[in-house]
């Protein structure tokens, strides 16, 4: 089976619906409401991989159209959203992964800005926030909220180029290793724990 032809009706009916949306930026997903209809076997894996009934979905036009679809649950859950209805999907860790970075200027006037690999363009500030969590084997693992809810994993590589940025400052009573960028310093750790 093809995992870039939907085979199954309820992707079916997704393209379907998606056909008549605009082509660029991500859908107005908050301001839908349709019935929420089930799972739907799609999978985005750690790595940003996306995968139907276990196969790869390799055109990067329909993993960017489903990505604009996305919408972030009060639960903590993934659903795409169409006009007409909602599906469930999994997220193994986060809807998108941070590939790109730049950065622009120093201290409180610093820029960061990142490409996701749905290509969203994001620019770290308040509406933007980094947040580090520590992963497996006390790993830092930075994520950036793109929007509505749904964060990107920043990868490895940019993890190391973010942490060469980090620097110790005082935040709420409290020594912290963090980065400013946005005009917002991003706290990673304490700076006793770094």
């Amino acid at each position: 089976m093809d995992a870039d032809t939907p085979q199954d009706p309820t992707l079916a009916r997704l393209g379907a619906a998606l056909g008549a949306l605009p082509k660029r930026g991500p859908a107005p997903v908050a301001m839908w409401n349709p019935p929420y209809c089930g799972e739907i076997d799609i999978r985005i894996a750690a790595d940003g991989t996306w995968f139907h009934n276990g196969s790869p979905i390799r055109r990067e036009k329909m993993v960017r159209l489903f990505a604009s679809i996305l919408r972030a649950e009060p639960d903590g859950s993934i659903r795409l959203v169409t006009p007409v209805e909602a599906v469930g999907i999994t997220v193994e860790d986060a809807p998108f992964v941070a590939v790109e970075m730049a950065v622009d200027g120093a201290g409180s006037e610093r820029r960061i800005s990142f490409r996701t690999n749905v290509d969203d363009l994001v620019a770290v500030g308040p509406d933007h926030p980094l947040h580090f969590e520590e992963g497996t084997g006390g790993a830092l693992k930075p994520y950036l909220l793109v929007r509505g809810g749904l964060w990107a994993l920043v990868s490895r590589a940019l993890t190391y180029d973010l942490v060469a940025l980090a620097e110790e400052r005082e935040s709420e009573g409290r020594l912290w290793l963090g980065l400013e960028a946005g005009g917002c310093f991003h706290r990673i750790a304490p700076a006793e724990a770094a």
